[in-house]
C-alpha cells in the first residue's frame, strides 16, 4: 500500500463548511449560470483544500489546485478509482431491480485497469489517428459545406453533437443510420444526476439496456468476423472477451460518454469562447498556424469534465490535511485549469499561452484520457476546415448549459455563420 503522502507536510488546520454553502461546489445550478468561476477562486486564495460536509452527495473534500491535483493522481494506490469517479454515487439500499453496477476501466485500480485500458489503448495510438484523418476531415468538410450562412442554427445540435457521433460511429463501425442512437444513450449515461431519482434511474436503465441489447447483437456478428480496429473487435479479440454483460457495457457506456462528451463540449467551447475573445478570434483567423495551440487552449478553457473523484484507501496526512479511508477526494480539474499559480491570464483564450499543452482537462497520471489524441483531432480539423472557408460563428445570446457539475457543457447554442 502506498504511504509516500504520510508525512509530507506539516499538519494544517482545515477549513470545514457545512452545506449549504458556496463552496459547495456540486450544486449544478452555478454551472448552469455561468458563476463558479469566482467560487472556485476564492477556494484556490483561501482554502485550496477543504472539507464540506452535508451536501446532497455526502462529505467530501475540494482539491482546487493544479499540483495538489498532480500530487493526488500520481499516487493510485493511495487514492482509488474503484469507489467511483464522479462526487455522485448510487444511493444506498435501491430496490433490487435498480441497483446494477457497470464496472469500466476508468473506475478500476491496477492491475484490472491496467490489463482492460491496455486492450483500447491501440485504437487512439498516433498512427491510428493519422489512418483517420482523411475520413475525419471529409465528414467534417461535408457537414460544414451544408451549413447556412447569416441564418440561425443551433452549433450544438447541428455541429458539435453530429461531428462527434459520426466520430462514435467510425470508432465503433457502428450502423450508420442510426448513429443518434449513440447520443442519446451517452446522454443518459453521462448525465450522473440520474442515479438520485428511482424514476429517472429506471428510466436510464430502459436506455441502458437497449443500447445493451443494440452491442450484443454487434458482438455476435463480429465473432464471426476476423480481426478489426474498431473497438468492438478490439474487444473480441482480447484478453476481454470473457468478460461479463456488465462490464462489456460499462466499457461501452465509458467509452461512448468519453467520446461523446468531452470532445462535442470542447467544440461548442470554441465557438461560444472565441466569441468571449474577438480579439484572439481574430488573431486565429489571420494566422492559421496558431490553429494547434488554440486546440488546447480551447480546452483548458472549457474543461469538458468539471471533476474526478477519488476514495482515499488509508488514514494519512494528506498535503497537510488528515484524511480517513472511505474519504471522498474531489479533484476539480475545472479550477486546476484556472490556477493563477500556473497560468497567466487564466479566464481568457489567449492563443500564444506559453506551453499550451499543459492543463489538466483530460486527466494526470494513470487514468490521463485515453481518447486525448482523438479529442485534439477532431477539434484541430474542425477549426482547420472552418479557416478554409474563412467561417466565423457568431454566437446569439447566451447558451443554454448543461445542468450538472460533472459534465460542463452545453445543450443548446443559437449562432449565425458569417465569412471574413
Amino acid at each position: 500500500m502506498a504511504t509516500a503522502v504520510k508525512s509530507d507536510t506539516e499538519k494544517q488546520e482545515t477549513v470545514v463548511v457545512e452545506a449549504p454553502h458556496p463552496w459547495d461546489v456540486s450544486v449544478s445550478d452555478i454551472y448552469v449560470e455561468d458563476r463558479w468561476q469566482p467560487i472556485f477562486k476564492e477556494m484556490r486564495e483561501k482554502a485550496p483544500i477543504n472539507k464540506v460536509v452535508g451536501s446532497a452527495y455526502g462529505d467530501y473534500w475540494n482539491v482546487t489546485t493544479y499540483k495538489a491535483i498532480q500530487h493526488i493522481e500520481s499516487l493510485p494506490d493511495l487514492y482509488s478509482s474503484a469507489k467511483g469517479i464522479t462526487i455522485i454515487t448510487d444511493p444506498e439500499n435501491l430496490p433490487e431491480d435498480l441497483d446494477i453496477r457497470l464496472p469500466m476501466f476508468i473506475a478500476m485500480d491496477r492491475p484490472e485497469h491496467t490489463e482492460q485500458r491496455r486492450v483500447i489503448a491501440p485504437a487512439f495510438t498516433p498512427s491510428e489517428m493519422e489512418r483517420m484523418t482523411e475520413e475525419v476531415r471529409g465528414r467534417t468538410a461535408e457537414l460544414l459545406d451544408t451549413l447556412p450562412i447569416g441564418e440561425r442554427f443551433d452549433w450544438v445540435d447541428t455541429v458539435s453533437i453530429e461531428l462527434t457521433t459520426q466520430m462514435l460511429a467510425i470508432l465503433f463501425d457502428f450502423p450508420w443510420e442510426d448513429r443518434r442512437k449513440l447520443t442519446e444513450w451517452s446522454d443518459w449515461m453521462g448525465d450522473v444526476e440520474n442515479a438520485l431519482s428511482e424514476e429517472k434511474r429506471r428510466e436510464q436503465l430502459q436506455h441502458i439496456y437497449e443500447a445493451g441489447a443494440y452491442f450484443q447483437r454487434l458482438w455476435d456478428e463480429r465473432l464471426e468476423k476476423g480481426e478489426a480496429p474498431d473497438l468492438i473487435s478490439r474487444m473480441i479479440h482480447s484478453e476481454m472477451r470473457n468478460m461479463d454483460q456488465f462490464t462489456f457495457m460499462g466499457n461501452l457506456m465509458l467509452l461512448i460518454v468519453g467520446g461523446n462528451d468531452t470532445t462535442r463540449n470542447s467544440m461548442s467551447g470554441y465557438a461560444y469562447g472565441l466569441s468571449q475573445f474577438p480579439e484572439e478570434r481574430e488573431k486565429l483567423e489571420q494566422n492559421p498556424e496558431l490553429i494547434p495551440a488554440a486546440v488546447q487552449e480551447i480546452i483548458r478553457w472549457q474543461t469538458p469534465l468539471a471533476h474526478m473523484r477519488r476514495t482515499v484507501t488509508e488514514d494519512h496526512v494528506m498535503l497537510g490535511h488528515e484524511v480517513k479511508e472511505g474519504d471522498a477526494i474531489i479533484l476539480w480539474y475545472i479550477s486546476a485549469n484556472r490556477d493563477e499559480t500556473m497560468f497567466d491570464r487564466p479566464d481568457d483564450i489567449w492563443l500564444e499561452r506559453p506551453k499550451p499543452g499543459r492543463h489538466l482537462a483530460f486527466g494526470y497520471g494513470i487514468h490521463r484520457c485515453v481518447g486525448a489524441r482523438l479529442a485534439e483531432l477532431q477539434l484541430r480539423l474542425l477549426l482547420e476546415e472552418m479557416a478554409k472557408r474563412r467561417l466565423r460563428v457568431n454566437v446569439i445570446g447566451e447558451p443554454e448549459r448543461v445542468s450538472a457539475c460533472f459534465v460542463h457543457g452545453y445543450k443548446k447554442m443559437e449562432v449565425e455563420l458569417s465569412t471574413y
